[in-house]
Protein backbone atom coordinates (compact mmCIF):
# COMPACT_ATOMS: atom_id res chain seq x y z
CA UNK A 1 0.00 0.00 0.00
CA UNK A 2 1.78 3.08 -1.06
CA UNK A 3 1.34 6.46 0.54
CA UNK A 4 -1.53 8.52 -0.96
CA UNK A 5 -0.84 12.10 -0.73
CA UNK A 6 -2.84 15.32 -1.62
CA UNK A 7 -1.31 17.18 -4.77
CA UNK A 8 -1.30 21.27 -4.91
CA UNK A 9 -1.30 20.78 -8.45
CA UNK A 10 -4.41 18.75 -9.42
CA UNK A 11 -6.01 18.93 -6.34
CA UNK A 12 -6.06 14.69 -6.11
CA UNK A 13 -4.80 12.35 -3.75
CA UNK A 14 -2.50 10.48 -5.49
CA UNK A 15 0.04 7.51 -4.47
CA UNK A 16 3.65 8.50 -3.66
CA UNK A 17 6.57 6.91 -5.75
CA UNK A 18 9.98 7.27 -7.43
CA UNK A 19 10.03 8.54 -10.95
CA UNK A 20 10.95 5.09 -11.64
CA UNK A 21 11.85 1.78 -9.56
CA UNK A 22 15.21 2.01 -9.97
CA UNK A 23 15.90 5.47 -8.76
CA UNK A 24 15.28 6.84 -5.40
CA UNK A 25 12.51 8.84 -4.18
CA UNK A 26 13.71 12.53 -4.44
CA UNK A 27 12.35 15.17 -2.19
CA UNK A 28 12.76 18.68 -1.07
CA UNK A 29 11.20 20.97 1.15
CA UNK A 30 12.00 24.36 1.72
CA UNK A 31 14.29 25.54 4.95
CA UNK A 32 14.55 28.35 7.18
CA UNK A 33 15.21 31.47 6.46
CA UNK A 34 17.79 32.39 9.29
CA UNK A 35 17.13 35.70 10.38
CA UNK A 36 16.04 34.34 14.25
CA UNK A 37 14.62 31.55 15.95
CA UNK A 38 12.35 29.35 13.85
CA UNK A 39 9.15 29.61 15.18
CA UNK A 40 5.67 26.33 16.29
CA UNK A 41 4.18 27.31 12.77
CA UNK A 42 7.71 26.68 10.78
CA UNK A 43 8.49 23.75 12.83
CA UNK A 44 5.02 22.43 11.98
CA UNK A 45 5.73 22.08 8.71
CA UNK A 46 9.17 21.21 9.43
CA UNK A 47 7.66 18.41 11.53
CA UNK A 48 5.01 16.99 9.10
CA UNK A 49 7.77 16.80 6.56
CA UNK A 50 10.06 14.48 8.80
CA UNK A 51 6.69 12.51 9.39
CA UNK A 52 6.44 12.28 5.64
CA UNK A 53 9.96 11.75 4.96
CA UNK A 54 10.23 8.39 7.46
CA UNK A 55 6.44 6.63 6.33
CA UNK A 56 8.51 7.02 2.96
CA UNK A 57 11.15 5.10 4.83
CA UNK A 58 9.67 2.56 5.86
CA UNK A 59 7.63 2.17 2.79
CA UNK A 60 10.53 2.42 0.27
CA UNK A 61 13.47 1.97 3.18
CA UNK A 62 15.94 4.21 4.30
CA UNK A 63 18.13 4.14 1.26
CA UNK A 64 15.83 4.90 -0.86
CA UNK A 65 14.61 8.37 -0.01
CA UNK A 66 16.86 11.34 -0.74
CA UNK A 67 15.69 14.24 1.49
CA UNK A 68 16.77 17.91 0.81
CA UNK A 69 16.03 21.04 2.63
CA UNK A 70 18.16 24.42 2.23
CA UNK A 71 19.38 27.07 3.98
CA UNK A 72 17.95 30.71 2.73
CA UNK A 73 21.24 32.53 4.29
CA UNK A 74 20.46 35.96 2.02
CA UNK A 75 17.38 37.61 1.29
CA UNK A 76 15.64 41.12 1.92
CA UNK A 77 15.16 39.90 6.05
CA UNK A 78 18.66 38.66 6.52
CA UNK A 79 20.81 41.79 4.85
CA UNK A 80 19.01 44.36 7.36
CA UNK A 81 18.83 42.52 10.30
CA UNK A 82 22.93 41.82 10.50
CA UNK A 83 23.07 45.34 9.92
CA UNK A 84 21.35 46.55 12.55
CA UNK A 85 23.03 44.17 14.84
CA UNK A 86 26.61 45.18 13.64
CA UNK A 87 27.50 41.49 12.16
CA UNK A 88 29.21 40.35 8.74
CA UNK A 89 25.92 38.11 6.71
CA UNK A 90 27.98 35.05 7.34
CA UNK A 91 28.06 35.00 11.41
CA UNK A 92 24.66 36.35 11.75
CA UNK A 93 23.44 33.27 9.49
CA UNK A 94 25.54 31.16 10.91
CA UNK A 95 24.37 31.87 14.66
CA UNK A 96 20.45 31.50 13.57
CA UNK A 97 21.45 28.01 11.77
CA UNK A 98 23.17 26.93 14.53
CA UNK A 99 20.29 27.61 16.58
CA UNK A 100 17.80 25.65 13.74
CA UNK A 101 19.92 22.66 14.25
CA UNK A 102 19.42 22.34 17.94
CA UNK A 103 15.69 22.60 18.01
CA UNK A 104 15.50 20.20 14.88
CA UNK A 105 17.65 17.85 17.35
CA UNK A 106 15.66 18.36 20.10
CA UNK A 107 12.30 17.96 18.24
CA UNK A 108 13.47 14.48 16.93
CA UNK A 109 13.56 15.82 13.00
CA UNK A 110 15.87 13.68 11.01
CA UNK A 111 18.54 15.41 9.15
CA UNK A 112 17.81 15.64 5.55
CA UNK A 113 20.46 14.18 3.01
CA UNK A 114 21.54 17.41 1.76
CA UNK A 115 21.31 20.92 3.35
CA UNK A 116 22.63 23.40 0.46
CA UNK A 117 22.91 27.08 1.86
CA UNK A 118 22.09 29.79 -0.85
CA UNK A 119 25.18 31.78 -0.58
CA UNK A 120 27.38 28.27 -1.15
CA UNK A 121 25.64 28.09 -4.67
CA UNK A 122 25.43 31.60 -6.09
CA UNK A 123 27.31 30.48 -9.52
CA UNK A 124 24.77 27.91 -10.38
CA UNK A 125 22.05 30.47 -9.76
CA UNK A 126 24.18 32.79 -11.91
CA UNK A 127 23.71 29.88 -14.59
CA UNK A 128 20.57 29.38 -14.42
CA UNK A 129 20.06 32.78 -15.05
CA UNK A 130 21.73 32.79 -18.01
CA UNK A 131 19.63 29.94 -19.41
CA UNK A 132 16.54 31.83 -18.29
CA UNK A 133 17.66 34.87 -20.66
CA UNK A 134 18.93 32.48 -23.50
CA UNK A 135 15.36 30.82 -23.56
CA UNK A 136 13.69 34.73 -23.92
CA UNK A 137 11.91 34.27 -20.12
CA UNK A 138 14.24 37.20 -18.74
CA UNK A 139 15.82 40.63 -19.54
CA UNK A 140 17.75 43.47 -17.69
CA UNK A 141 15.54 46.15 -15.90
CA UNK A 142 16.99 49.69 -16.63
CA UNK A 143 18.01 49.22 -12.82
CA UNK A 144 20.27 46.70 -13.84
CA UNK A 145 18.35 43.83 -11.87
CA UNK A 146 17.67 40.39 -13.96
CA UNK A 147 13.71 39.99 -14.46
CA UNK A 148 12.06 37.21 -15.02
CA UNK A 149 9.03 37.91 -17.88
CA UNK A 150 5.64 36.53 -16.89
CA UNK A 151 4.02 37.53 -20.09
CA UNK A 152 6.13 34.78 -21.35
CA UNK A 153 5.03 31.62 -19.53
CA UNK A 154 1.36 31.17 -20.14
CA UNK A 155 0.95 28.30 -17.52
CA UNK A 156 1.91 31.07 -14.59
CA UNK A 157 -0.69 30.29 -12.10
CA UNK A 158 -1.58 27.07 -12.44
CA UNK A 159 -0.01 25.71 -9.24
CA UNK A 160 -1.81 28.16 -6.82
CA UNK A 161 -4.72 28.31 -9.56
CA UNK A 162 -4.72 31.96 -9.83
CA UNK A 163 -6.96 32.83 -12.28
CA UNK A 164 -4.55 35.02 -14.68
CA UNK A 165 -6.66 36.93 -16.33
CA UNK A 166 -8.13 38.43 -12.95
CA UNK A 167 -4.24 39.28 -12.01
CA UNK A 168 -3.08 43.18 -11.52
CA UNK A 169 0.15 42.82 -13.33
CA UNK A 170 2.35 45.46 -11.11
CA UNK A 171 5.76 45.83 -12.67
CA UNK A 172 6.75 48.75 -10.33
CA UNK A 173 5.21 50.10 -6.77
CA UNK A 174 3.28 53.11 -6.49
CA UNK A 175 6.57 55.08 -5.97
CA UNK A 176 7.95 54.51 -9.41
CA UNK A 177 10.91 52.03 -8.11
CA UNK A 178 11.09 47.96 -9.28
CA UNK A 179 8.89 45.70 -8.26
CA UNK A 180 11.92 43.69 -6.51
CA UNK A 181 10.80 42.52 -3.33
CA UNK A 182 11.26 38.76 -2.44
CA UNK A 183 7.68 38.65 -1.47
CA UNK A 184 4.16 40.50 -3.00
CA UNK A 185 0.56 40.50 -2.34
CA UNK A 186 -1.72 37.54 -4.10
CA UNK A 187 -3.94 39.69 -6.42
CA UNK A 188 -0.54 41.91 -7.37
CA UNK A 189 2.00 40.04 -9.41
CA UNK A 190 5.02 41.15 -11.16
CA UNK A 191 8.04 40.35 -13.46
CA UNK A 192 9.64 39.12 -10.22
CA UNK A 193 13.34 39.40 -9.43
CA UNK A 194 15.68 36.56 -10.51
CA UNK A 195 18.68 39.03 -9.64
CA UNK A 196 19.34 41.97 -8.02
CA UNK A 197 21.36 44.51 -8.70
CA UNK A 198 23.61 45.67 -6.25
CA UNK A 199 22.54 48.68 -4.09
CA UNK A 200 23.98 51.02 -1.28
CA UNK A 201 21.99 49.07 1.33
CA UNK A 202 23.53 45.61 1.05
CA UNK A 203 26.92 46.84 1.86
CA UNK A 204 29.11 44.37 1.02
CA UNK A 205 26.41 41.74 0.27
CA UNK A 206 27.22 41.24 -3.05
CA UNK A 207 28.43 38.68 -5.57
CA UNK A 208 29.33 38.27 -9.43
CA UNK A 209 26.42 36.90 -11.09
CA UNK A 210 24.81 36.41 -14.32
CA UNK A 211 26.55 37.68 -17.94
CA UNK A 212 24.75 40.92 -19.48
CA UNK A 213 26.99 41.51 -22.77
CA UNK A 214 29.62 40.02 -21.47
CA UNK A 215 29.93 41.14 -18.15
CA UNK A 216 28.47 39.68 -14.97
CA UNK A 217 26.10 41.80 -12.84
CA UNK A 218 27.19 42.59 -8.96
CA UNK A 219 24.35 41.87 -7.00
CA UNK A 220 22.54 39.06 -5.02
CA UNK A 221 20.18 36.72 -5.96
CA UNK A 222 16.16 37.21 -5.91
CA UNK A 223 14.89 34.81 -3.26
CA UNK A 224 13.03 32.48 -5.78
CA UNK A 225 15.69 31.81 -7.64
CA UNK A 226 17.81 29.95 -4.89
CA UNK A 227 15.67 26.99 -4.47
CA UNK A 228 15.39 26.46 -8.55
CA UNK A 229 19.33 26.55 -8.74
CA UNK A 230 19.83 24.17 -5.64
CA UNK A 231 17.47 21.49 -6.62
CA UNK A 232 19.18 21.42 -10.12
CA UNK A 233 22.41 21.51 -8.02
CA UNK A 234 21.52 18.59 -5.66
CA UNK A 235 19.61 16.27 -7.57
CA UNK A 236 21.34 16.76 -10.93
CA UNK A 237 18.69 18.63 -13.24
CA UNK A 238 16.77 15.14 -12.51
CA UNK A 239 12.85 15.53 -11.61
CA UNK A 240 11.99 15.74 -8.04
CA UNK A 241 8.96 13.40 -6.70
CA UNK A 242 8.02 15.40 -4.37
CA UNK A 243 8.33 19.56 -3.28
CA UNK A 244 7.27 21.05 0.54
CA UNK A 245 6.76 23.76 2.38
CA UNK A 246 3.96 25.63 3.92
CA UNK A 247 0.56 26.77 1.89
CA UNK A 248 2.32 30.32 2.65
CA UNK A 249 4.97 29.39 -0.36
CA UNK A 250 2.65 27.99 -2.62
CA UNK A 251 2.30 31.84 -4.01
CA UNK A 252 4.64 33.46 -5.17
CA UNK A 253 7.52 31.21 -4.25
CA UNK A 254 6.44 28.00 -5.67
CA UNK A 255 4.48 29.40 -8.49
CA UNK A 256 7.54 31.34 -9.56
CA UNK A 257 9.83 28.24 -8.86
CA UNK A 258 7.88 26.13 -10.68
CA UNK A 259 7.51 29.08 -14.05
CA UNK A 260 11.52 29.89 -14.23
CA UNK A 261 12.86 26.11 -13.60
CA UNK A 262 10.10 25.02 -16.09
CA UNK A 263 11.93 28.19 -18.64
CA UNK A 264 15.00 27.35 -17.63
CA UNK A 265 14.53 24.18 -19.69
CA UNK A 266 13.01 23.50 -23.56
CA UNK A 267 9.84 23.23 -23.11
CA UNK A 268 9.84 20.61 -25.74
CA UNK A 269 12.09 18.42 -24.18
CA UNK A 270 9.69 16.52 -21.92
CA UNK A 271 11.24 18.10 -18.77
CA UNK A 272 9.20 18.09 -15.78
CA UNK A 273 10.18 19.82 -12.59
CA UNK A 274 8.57 18.14 -9.71
CA UNK A 275 6.02 15.43 -9.56
CA UNK A 276 4.08 16.10 -6.53
CA UNK A 277 3.28 18.99 -4.68
CA UNK A 278 3.15 18.81 -0.77
CA UNK A 279 1.78 21.78 1.36
CA UNK A 280 0.57 21.82 4.76
CA UNK A 281 -2.01 24.75 6.46
CA UNK A 282 -1.55 27.29 8.76
CA UNK A 283 -1.26 27.37 12.09
CA UNK A 284 -3.06 29.24 14.58
CA UNK A 285 -2.54 30.05 18.28
CA UNK A 286 -5.59 30.90 20.93
CA UNK A 287 -7.79 30.60 17.51
CA UNK A 288 -5.46 34.01 16.13
CA UNK A 289 -2.97 34.28 13.50
CA UNK A 290 0.55 34.27 15.15
CA UNK A 291 2.16 37.41 15.89
CA UNK A 292 4.91 39.13 17.99
CA UNK A 293 2.18 42.15 18.98
CA UNK A 294 -0.55 39.76 19.71
CA UNK A 295 1.66 37.50 22.28
CA UNK A 296 1.49 34.54 20.53
CA UNK A 297 4.30 33.73 18.58
CA UNK A 298 5.81 30.98 20.57
CA UNK A 299 9.60 29.38 20.07
CA UNK A 300 10.67 26.54 21.13
CA UNK A 301 12.38 27.94 23.86
CA UNK A 302 9.55 29.26 25.12
CA UNK A 303 7.53 26.71 25.83
CA UNK A 304 10.60 24.55 26.98
CA UNK A 305 10.77 27.77 29.84
CA UNK A 306 6.81 26.91 30.63
CA UNK A 307 7.74 23.29 31.20
CA UNK A 308 6.94 21.24 27.89
CA UNK A 309 9.12 18.77 26.82
CA UNK A 310 9.98 19.16 23.09
CA UNK A 311 8.14 15.81 22.12
CA UNK A 312 5.12 16.90 23.77
CA UNK A 313 5.61 20.11 21.24
CA UNK A 314 5.81 17.97 18.72
CA UNK A 315 3.14 15.26 19.75
CA UNK A 316 0.93 18.46 19.80
CA UNK A 317 2.24 20.17 16.33
CA UNK A 318 0.99 16.48 14.61
CA UNK A 319 -1.93 16.15 16.65
CA UNK A 320 -4.30 17.61 13.31
CA UNK A 321 -4.13 16.90 10.03
CA UNK A 322 -1.89 18.71 7.80
CA UNK A 323 -4.78 20.01 5.71
CA UNK A 324 -6.79 21.51 8.38
CA UNK A 325 -6.12 24.32 10.48
CA UNK A 326 -4.58 23.80 13.92
CA UNK A 327 -5.69 25.41 16.94
CA UNK A 328 -2.59 25.65 18.86
CA UNK A 329 -2.92 26.02 22.76
CA UNK A 330 -0.86 25.82 25.65
CA UNK A 331 -3.65 23.50 26.91
CA UNK A 332 -3.03 21.50 23.89
CA UNK A 333 0.38 21.05 24.69
CA UNK A 334 -0.39 20.47 28.40
CA UNK A 335 -3.01 17.65 26.77
CA UNK A 336 0.25 16.02 24.53
CA UNK A 337 2.33 15.93 27.44
CA UNK A 338 -0.52 13.96 29.98
CA UNK A 339 -0.77 11.66 26.90
CA UNK A 340 2.83 10.92 26.17
CA UNK A 341 2.65 9.93 30.28
CA UNK A 342 -0.23 7.27 29.88
CA UNK A 343 1.76 6.18 26.50
CA UNK A 344 4.50 5.51 28.55
CA UNK A 345 2.73 4.22 31.67
CA UNK A 346 1.54 1.45 29.49
CA UNK A 347 4.13 0.55 27.33
CA UNK A 348 6.14 0.18 31.07
CA UNK A 349 3.61 -2.12 32.78
CA UNK A 350 2.85 -4.04 29.43
CA UNK A 351 7.42 -4.53 29.02
CA UNK A 352 7.64 -5.76 32.61
CA UNK A 353 5.37 -8.94 31.82
CA UNK A 354 8.54 -10.32 29.63
CA UNK A 355 11.40 -12.13 31.24
CA UNK A 356 13.83 -10.66 28.71
CA UNK A 357 13.89 -7.03 29.14
CA UNK A 358 12.76 -5.33 25.78
CA UNK A 359 14.51 -1.21 25.20
CA UNK A 360 11.08 0.35 23.51
CA UNK A 361 13.65 2.89 22.08
CA UNK A 362 15.54 0.49 20.63
CA UNK A 363 12.58 -0.92 19.18
CA UNK A 364 11.71 2.48 17.54
CA UNK A 365 14.91 2.89 15.75
CA UNK A 366 15.16 -1.37 14.12
CA UNK A 367 11.19 -0.28 12.89
CA UNK A 368 12.75 1.12 10.20
CA UNK A 369 15.00 -1.18 9.33
CA UNK A 370 14.24 -3.32 6.36
CA UNK A 371 13.01 -6.74 7.18
CA UNK A 372 10.73 -5.35 10.24
CA UNK A 373 9.36 -2.64 7.80
CA UNK A 374 8.33 -4.96 5.01
CA UNK A 375 6.41 -7.23 7.11
CA UNK A 376 4.38 -4.79 8.84
CA UNK A 377 3.74 -3.08 5.26
CA UNK A 378 2.86 -6.62 4.08
CA UNK A 379 0.23 -7.45 6.79
CA UNK A 380 -1.25 -4.12 6.49
CA UNK A 381 -0.32 -2.99 9.72
CA UNK A 382 -3.19 -0.38 11.34
CA UNK A 383 -1.28 2.12 11.66
CA UNK A 384 0.26 1.53 8.33
CA UNK A 385 -3.15 2.20 6.84
CA UNK A 386 -3.56 5.53 8.82
CA UNK A 387 -0.30 7.09 7.02
CA UNK A 388 -1.13 5.94 3.90
CA UNK A 389 -3.95 7.44 3.94
CA UNK A 390 -3.42 10.96 3.07
CA UNK A 391 -0.54 11.12 6.20
CA UNK A 392 -3.68 10.60 8.75
CA UNK A 393 -1.17 11.57 12.08
CA UNK A 394 -4.25 12.23 14.17
CA UNK A 395 -5.60 8.41 13.17
CA UNK A 396 -2.26 7.20 13.81
CA UNK A 397 -2.32 8.41 17.30
CA UNK A 398 -5.82 7.36 17.49
CA UNK A 399 -4.59 3.82 16.91
CA UNK A 400 -1.94 4.00 19.00
CA UNK A 401 -4.34 4.32 22.16
CA UNK A 402 -6.25 1.51 20.88
CA UNK A 403 -3.15 -0.60 20.48
CA UNK A 404 -2.56 0.68 24.31
CA UNK A 405 -5.64 -0.78 25.70
CA UNK A 406 -5.21 -4.23 23.71
CA UNK A 407 -1.78 -4.37 25.25
CA UNK A 408 -3.04 -3.68 28.90
CA UNK A 409 -5.53 -6.87 27.95
CA UNK A 410 -2.69 -9.07 26.28
CA UNK A 411 1.09 -8.01 26.38
CA UNK A 412 2.66 -9.26 23.31
CA UNK A 413 5.80 -8.41 21.64
CA UNK A 414 4.02 -8.32 17.98
CA UNK A 415 2.00 -5.62 19.26
CA UNK A 416 4.15 -3.64 21.30
CA UNK A 417 6.80 -3.72 17.87
CA UNK A 418 3.46 -2.18 16.05
CA UNK A 419 3.72 0.26 18.27
CA UNK A 420 7.34 1.14 18.19
CA UNK A 421 6.76 0.94 14.37
CA UNK A 422 4.05 3.98 14.98
CA UNK A 423 6.32 5.96 16.87
CA UNK A 424 9.05 5.57 14.29
CA UNK A 425 6.75 7.17 11.59
CA UNK A 426 5.53 9.70 14.21
CA UNK A 427 8.85 10.57 15.76
CA UNK A 428 7.90 10.19 18.78
CA UNK A 429 9.72 8.71 21.80
CA UNK A 430 7.88 8.41 24.52
CA UNK A 431 10.47 7.72 26.56
CA UNK A 432 13.03 10.37 24.91
CA UNK A 433 12.88 13.16 27.81
CA UNK A 434 10.48 11.47 30.27
CA UNK A 435 12.88 12.89 33.36
CA UNK A 436 13.42 16.32 31.12
CA UNK A 437 11.81 19.06 33.52
CA UNK A 438 12.20 22.47 32.06
CA UNK A 439 12.44 24.85 34.73
CA UNK A 440 9.36 27.29 34.17
CA UNK A 441 10.42 30.87 34.33
CA UNK A 442 7.49 33.11 36.00
CA UNK A 443 7.50 36.12 32.98
CA UNK A 444 7.27 39.70 34.86
CA UNK A 445 3.42 40.36 33.74
CA UNK A 446 2.07 36.46 35.26
CA UNK A 447 3.84 37.17 38.52
CA UNK A 448 1.66 40.73 38.89
CA UNK A 449 -1.04 38.60 38.06
CA UNK A 450 -1.12 36.42 40.43
CA UNK A 451 0.04 38.81 42.93
CA UNK A 452 -3.15 40.58 42.08
CA UNK A 453 -5.05 37.83 42.42
CA UNK A 454 -3.94 36.23 45.55
CA UNK A 455 -4.50 40.10 47.03
CA UNK A 456 -7.91 39.53 45.54
CA UNK A 457 -8.45 36.99 47.61
CA UNK A 458 -7.50 38.19 50.79
CA UNK A 459 -9.91 41.12 50.13
CA UNK A 460 -12.59 38.42 49.70
CA UNK A 461 -13.04 39.59 46.35
CA UNK A 462 -14.31 36.77 44.35
CA UNK A 463 -15.46 37.85 40.92
CA UNK A 464 -12.26 39.16 40.38
CA UNK A 465 -9.84 36.61 41.50
CA UNK A 466 -11.93 34.62 39.34
CA UNK A 467 -11.39 37.21 36.38
CA UNK A 468 -7.47 36.92 37.10
CA UNK A 469 -7.30 33.56 37.58
CA UNK A 470 -8.90 32.85 34.46
CA UNK A 471 -6.39 35.78 33.19
CA UNK A 472 -3.86 33.81 34.11
CA UNK A 473 -5.22 30.55 32.82
CA UNK A 474 -5.09 32.45 28.91
CA UNK A 475 -1.61 33.29 29.86
CA UNK A 476 -0.65 28.86 30.13
CA UNK A 477 -0.19 29.48 34.07
CA UNK A 478 -2.32 28.52 37.23
CA UNK A 479 -1.81 29.72 41.21
CA UNK A 480 -1.70 26.86 43.62
CA UNK A 481 -2.78 28.33 46.65
CA UNK A 482 -1.68 27.77 50.24
CA UNK A 483 -2.95 28.80 53.80
CA UNK A 484 0.63 31.40 53.63
CA UNK A 485 0.96 31.83 50.29
CA UNK A 486 0.94 30.51 46.28
CA UNK A 487 3.24 29.52 43.57
CA UNK A 488 2.52 30.45 39.89
CA UNK A 489 2.93 27.00 37.97
CA UNK A 490 2.55 26.29 34.29
CA UNK A 491 -1.01 24.82 33.19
Amino acid sequence: MPIKLFDTLTREILPLEPTSPAEPFRMYCCGPTVYGPAHIGNFRTFILQDVLRRALELQLGKQNVIHARNITDVDDKTIRRSGEEGLKLSAFTQKWTDKFHADCEALNLRPPAFEPRATDTIAQQAALIEKIMENGHAYQGKDGSIYFRLSSYKNYGALSHLNRDELKTQDTNSAGQANDADEYVRDNVGDFALWKARKPEDGDNFWPGPRVNGQPVEGRPGWHIECSAMIDDVFQGKTIDLHGGGVDLCFPHHENELAQSMCAHPHDCGYRFVRHWFHSTHLLVDGKKMSKSLGNLYTLDDLKQKGFSPTAVRYALIAGHYKKQLNFTLEGVAAAQTALEKIRHGLSQALKEFNAPLDFSKLIAESAQNETTSLLCNNESFFWKAFTDDLNTPKVLGELFIALGQLKENPSVDLIKQIAFACYGLGIDPFADADEKAPAQIPEDVAALGAQRWQAKQDKNWPEADRLRDELATKGFKSLDRKDGYEIVPL
